[in-house]
């Protein structure tokens, strides 16, 4: 079949506006989603099909410009594909509303987002950024989590099933939680006469790769009198029960296994996981909500979540 190229055409809003028979101005309100209560419901209608039959594309960069700033708001991570993150985006994305657009950023696997991340998305001048551990500290008014209590609950109920050694199954990825997370088991092991092994071990942040790193350190937790595993995120906690099953390690009969985030999928593992609940969702909103506060020039002070430790029966709980 015979075809030939035609340069594409830019479809402007004078376009729109002059198909829907309305005003450059009254385009941008639809367009953006800031019509309600200002452009009627038949021409904010006809602009639409305007839209559609034209095929307009808003150049967020142009009216970024034009504006002074944009109608973005940029969420840049280091691991999306997480589904922890499912949750965090969840709760800035119900938090936004309609008042923004959010984009979604991941760098280069593990690392952490750096300031030649944020700088990427200058150009566009976005209404803001919200950045997710980042590598270093950015000024900006910061939510975290408070994991002390979590972590607290976590040793003290290791404490009362008896356990005396246990091990630690670490992630690999470049972020500072993680290392937070390991500090403050450490600490809290030691204060309640709980040892933690040496033979700890290390895993990228996907189920085969802890499953991998569990049947190469398994042996040697048994011959150390390791009686329980607490991994540093529930995907690695997933792994351990995989091997566990796979086996015939009776969990927790013989081998007691917890984790941190508490994922929606840790409450119908075999058996159930037990885990330190990091509300994803929450923290989103709280993120966006300070984010807004920013943008609206009100007094923001930096947020510390609380956590709790969610017990099932990986755990005899």
């Amino acid at each position: 079949m015979p075809s030939s190229a035609v340069p594409a055409r830019r479809v402007t809003a004078a376009m729109v506006a002059e198909r829907a028979g309305t005003s450059i101005a009254t385009v941008s309100l639809v367009v953006n989603g800031k019509d309600r209560g200002r452009v009627s419901a038949p021409i904010a209608a006809r602009v639409r099909d305007a839209v559609d039959e034209l095929g307009y594309v808003v150049d967020h960069a142009a009216s970024s410009l034009a504006r002074g700033t944009g109608d973005l708001v940029v969420l840049i991570a280091p691991d999306l594909s997480n589904p922890f993150f499912a949750e965090v985006i969840r709760g800035v994305r119900d938090t936004l509303g309609d008042r923004y657009q959010l984009v979604l950023s991941v760098t280069e696997r593990g690392a952490q987002p750096a300031t030649s991340d944020l700088r990427r998305f200058e150009r566009l001048r976005p209404a803001g950024i919200l950045v997710d551990a980042p590598d270093a500290p950015t000024g900006a008014v910061a939510v975290d989590y408070d994991l002390t209590s979590g972590v607290a609950e976590l040793v003290a109920h290791l404490r009362e099933r008896g356990h005396e050694r246990v091990a630690y199954l670490d992630g690999t990825a470049r972020v500072a939680t993680f290392g937070v997370r390991h500090r403050l088991f450490q600490e809290a092991c030691a204060a309640a006469g709980i040892t933690v092994s040496e033979l700890g071990a290390r895993a990228d942040l996907t189920v085969d790769a802890a499953a991998a790193a569990t049947e190469h350190a398994l042996e040697a937790w048994h011959e150390d009198g390791v009686t329980a595993v607490v991994a540093a995120a529930d995907t690695l906690a997933y792994g351990v029960l995989r091997v566990a099953a796979a086996t015939g390690l009776r969990v927790p009969e013989d081998l007691a296994v917890a984790g941190f985030d508490d994922l929606p999928s840790s409450s119908v593992t075999a058996p159930a996981l037990t885990s330190v609940a990091l509300p994803g969702a929450e923290l989103g909103r709280a993120a966006a909500l300070r984010l807004l506060a920013a943008v609206d020039g009100t007094a923001a002070e930096p947020v510390a979540l609380p956590t709790r430790l969610v017990r099932r029966a990986s755990t005899g709980g």
